[in-house]
């Protein structure tokens, strides 16, 4: 297991160090943005670094409704046989637009999972974060 739990709780609620070591680790997840009351939700790969978290778009709805409203959520998850995990960050998202940044990100090797051209780099400051951890198995029996 990667968490242990106290007191036989299947359900851990995460520390944030416990949420970033899982989201440090993780390379996918998905990107919620909402702009005049509709939200859509985007599967992105990402890259994390000094508890920021950095992904790379092409022109299209993603980059626009980020760029009209900046606060989003992101959410990454992981399943294994017994054990599984979900972490939820809150933020706002910028597009970087100095050489200096881009380049910054490009040296942490982020690169794209399908060979489109994404030539935009955005940038999301984490508000929150919050994570749980699951140990799985059966339902217990309902007590009469």
């Amino acid at each position: 297991m990667m968490f242990s739990h106290d007191n036989g709780n299947p359900v851990l609620e995460l520390t944030p160090d416990q949420s970033w070591e899982l989201l440090d680790n993780t390379r996918h997840g998905r990107l919620v943005v909402t702009v005049s009351g509709d939200t859509d939700i985007f599967p992105v790969n990402y890259i994390s670094d000094q508890r920021m978290l950095y992904l790379r778009t092409a022109p299209g709805n993603k980059l626009a409704q980020l760029t009209i409203n900046a606060t989003v959520l992101f959410e990454t998850d992981g399943i294994l046989s017994d054990e599984a995990w979900s972490v939820v960050l809150q933020g706002t998202a910028r597009v970087l637009t100095l050489e200096a940044e881009v380049a910054a990100v490009e040296a942490l090797g982020l690169t794209t999972w399908v060979p489109t051209l994404k030539d935009f780099y955005v940038e999301i400051a984490p508000t929150s974060v919050s994570g749980r951890h699951f140990e799985l198995g059966p339902q217990p029996e309902r007590e009469i």
